[in-house]
């Protein structure tokens, strides 16, 4: 708001005297009171941003099955318990108590899968924790992505309230002078008309202002896990870049850093291993036992051991070990192509989020830079005019108004860059350097 002195003086003039106002409506339509900040300390977007990766419920949860994932682990690569055996043997059914006639045979039993088998499933649960891992990094950037989004939203709203207290502020002081204007004769119906519109219109503003805050908000809460009507105080800036990086620099740090493609890149490798392990399918596992024996009262050893071993056989049981190698490479196949997929996804991605990227930054830059001092400085050349009797009053009104519409349209583009900004650092998977010198001149702009 770099011209404050002539805000709302010409919307001031469509007021009269107290008793002789033709429009009361105008003056109820200025609010009495100003937007405060919400109580407390302000906060910066990287305090919010530690604040969400600390208590995001997203998060939380992703952080939890991590430690799942972690926990399974161990139990995977471990042996199967181990089985103990009792079994009476030739008991005569006359005296079914007599055990001394019987052999009692006592035996322990250990499974041992095939060779490499165990290591095989402990590799796919550490592949499931790597997966476990991307999934989570990629969780605490997508909030910090959203975070960044509703901060700035936040932001923007509470300049537009500033801009907002500012112009009925002044409209305020303007009222008594208006009045003098008005009861001479200097304003005519058609100016007092056109004035109650732009006053109904900053009424509107208002109410859009307003819900876009709360809004805002409750998206910030909810990214923060607080309550989504909790007052929050934010402070920052925006920040335009001169330059731009290249498309095939941010196409190589995407490859190097979207956890999307680590936590797909880690599925293709669990199914390698799965593929191995189903080729294991063949290799026969082995159940050792070992026992004590005792036999009938009377015999020559009457304490004995014993010692068993077992295999399965899986080559009795091709179709199924056939069916389950065919099953594992197509699941490799699957995997690699989804890989090749979700890279070229995120190279259209990364063009995609560029494109808006470079056009939000024209849109600010031409706010900045041309509309807002020219605005600013036909509305001085039209003040002075007015003052002179050179110029209407709706010329004047036609010129501040102008000043306000650029002025808000200056910080919608300021926060639609960064919002475009975000999207285009979440579509890399990494945050970007925005003080890089420009790898080509087709980023300059």
């Amino acid at each position: 708001m770099r011209v404050p002195y002539a805000l709302f003086l010409v919307c001031a003039c469509a007021v009269s005297a107290a008793a002789e106002d033709p429009f009361p409506a105008a003056n109820a339509l200025l609010p009495q009171h100003e937007h405060s900040a919400a109580s407390g300390p302000a906060h910066t977007l990287e305090e919010i941003e530690q604040m969400a990766l600390l208590s995001n419920p997203e998060i939380r949860v992703a952080v939890r099955h991590l430690a799942v994932v972690e926990a399974h682990v161990p139990t995977v690569g471990a042996l199967d318990d181990p089985s103990l055996m009792y079994r009476g043997w030739g008991v005569p059914l006359r005296r079914p108590w007599d055990y001394n006639s019987a052999q009692n045979m006592f035996m322990v039993s250990q499974t041992f899968p095939g060779f490499g088998k165990r290591g095989l499933r402990a590799d796919i649960a550490r592949s499931d924790v790597a997966e476990a891992k991307a999934a989570l990094d990629n969780m605490r950037f997508d909030v910090r992505v959203r975070v960044r989004k509703a901060f700035y939203d936040l932001l923007r709203t509470q300049d537009e309230l500033r801009i907002h207290d500012g112009h009925v502020a002044i409209a305020r002081q303007a009222v008594e002078a208006a009045r003098i204007k008005y009861t001479v004769g200097k304003v005519p119906q058609q100016d007092i008309l056109k004035a109650q519109v732009e006053l109904t219109r900053l009424a509107e503003h208002m109410i859009h202002f307003e819900q876009d805050a709360e809004i805002a908000r409750a998206r910030l809460n909810t990214l923060l896990g607080h309550d989504p009507v909790e007052p929050i105080n934010i402070r920052g800036d925006y920040g335009i870049p001169q330059h731009l990086r290249a498309t095939e620099a941010l196409e190589k740090l995407a490859l190097a850093s979207r956890p999307d493609l680590a936590q797909a890149q880690a599925a293709l490798e669990k199914s390698h291993q799965q593929q191995a392990l189903a080729d294991k399918s063949y290799t026969p596992d082995m159940t050792v036992s070992a026992g004590y024996m005792l036999m009938p009262s009377g015999s020559n050893y009457r304490n004995d051991y014993m010692v068993e071993g077992s295999i399965n056989l899986p080559w009795l049981n091709r179709r199924k070990h056939d069916a389950e190698i065919s099953e594992a490479k197509a699941v490799v196949s699957e995997q690699d192509a989804e890989l090749a997929a979700l890279r070229n996804s995120a190279f259209g991605q990364i063009q995609e989020a560029l494109a808006q990227v470079r056009s939000a930054k024209r849109f600010a830059d031409l706010y900045q830079s041309l509309l807002q001092p020219q605005a600013e400085a036909t509305l001085r050349s039209t003040v002075i005019a007015y003052e002179n009797d050179r110029t209407d009053f709706l010329n004047l009104l036609d010129s501040q108004m102008t000043v306000v519409d650029i002025d808000l349209a200056y910080f919608q583009a300021m926060a639609d860059f960064e919002t475009r900004f975000a999207d285009l650092e979440f579509a890399v998977g990494a945050p970007i350097d925005r003080t890089g010198v420009p790898n080509t001149p087709e980023v300059t702009k």
